[in-house]
């Protein structure tokens, strides 16, 4: 599990409401279970201060398409989205609605209900709690009770679970249980799970849209982790290839089909590698990449093998006839007969060669 914390909305340093807007888009971009944290009671002020939702269909793109409207009526926009948690701290309401106790996640969907009217005062009201329906179809509440008498909170870091207040113990301790329990795994379109770096890869990606002035985009963003993987997917495959052929192969081999046998027994296992590590390959570029450097290993390979194999005929004639060459400076054969006694002894020695 990995915990992302994000500085505090609302910080009066930044004097910029576009920063805390920023890190709302980033924090929802990168999780899959959205924590938001404020105090006491989900009122009409707490819902001000989270009109950062509302800002999200002009903070994110779902697709690279510049239409606007296309990716405010996608299925997409919100498919990735993560579940939303809200914690209120230092709650003091009494759960009670119409004389009836309710739970937390009742509390949470009471106040996020709409109401009927058409003037700008309903709008307001209604928008954060629409897009907060709309955008995070799984919803959960959490309360927490002071977690112990307000002239101990200065001392709160130091204190031990039996010193703080049992009913903010047992609060706490249901809340980490559930999210241990049910946060999911960040998932992307196509299915594509993030791992540490494919996270590394995502945070960089956004923080770089953003700082150039564009819109964080959730499919360019696959698509550069595509182009990283990818990469990586067929040098890994290439290793492997390399690795198998060293193991495998000792030049020269005895027939060009012996070598040709072994580059495509170690091809097809260097393909299964690029398959396994490789994901959203879009006109399957980088498994043709593959194939184009397979086949220059395939025709090194060749080439090797016969600059070995001549190399070792050569060798092979000068030592077999290395014999015969001093036999004629010698005179050996410059006699009646001689000629006969030339053709065998050649003929022998290419049977031996």
């Amino acid at each position: 599990l990995v915990l992302l914390d994000t500085e505090g909305l609302g910080d009066v340093e930044k004097g910029d409401n576009q920063n805390d807007s920023w890190i709302f888009a980033l924090a929802i971009l990168l999780s899959s279970t959205f924590v938001y944290n404020s105090m006491r009671a989900i009122d009409q002020q707490a819902m001000d201060q989270l009109h950062y939702v509302t800002e999200l269909t002009d903070k994110i793109r779902a697709k690279s398409s510049p239409d606007a409207k296309e990716v405010e009526d996608s299925d997409d926009f919100v498919r990735f989205f993560p579940d939303f948690v809200w914690t209120l701290r230092d709650f003091s309401l009494e759960l009670v609605v119409d004389g009836q106790p309710i739970s937390a996640d009742e509390y949470l969907e009471n106040s996020l209900k709409l109401k009927h009217g058409t003037s700008p005062k309903y709008e307001n009201f209604n928008q954060p709690r629409l897009c907060i329906r709309n955008f995070f179809p799984k919803k959960k509440c959490f309360i927490f009770h002071q977690p112990t008498h307000w002239k101990k909170l200065c001392q709160l870091e130091t204190m031990h679970d039996d010193e703080l207040e049992p009913e903010f113990v047992e609060e706490t301790a249901d809340f980490c249980s559930y999210i241990f329990s049910n946060s999911k795994v960040k998932t992307l379109s196509g299915g594509i799970q993030v791992n540490g770096p494919r996270l590394e890869t995502l945070v960089l990606t956004y923080v770089d849209a953003i700082s150039s002035g564009d819109l964080p985009c959730m499919e360019n963003a696959v698509l550069a982790l595509a182009q990283i993987e990818n990469s990586a997917a067929v040098k890994k495959a290439m290793t492997h290839y390399d690795q198998q052929m060293a193991k495998k192969v000792q030049l020269p081999t005895e027939t060009l089909q012996e070598l040709l046998d072994l580059h495509m027994a170690s091809e097809k296992e260097a393909v299964e590698v690029f398959m396994k590590n490789s994901f959203k390959d879009v006109g399957h570029l980088f498994q043709k990449e593959l194939g184009d450097q397979l086949e220059i290993r395939r025709d090194h390979f060749c080439k090797e093998n016969m600059k070995a194999s001549s190399d070792r005929c050569s060798a092979l004639l000068k030592d077999i006839f290395h014999s015969l060459e001093e036999d004629i400076k010698q005179g050996v054969y410059s006699k009646p007969g001689g000629y006969q006694l030339l053709m065998q002894t050649m003929n022998e020695l290419k049977e031996k060669y």
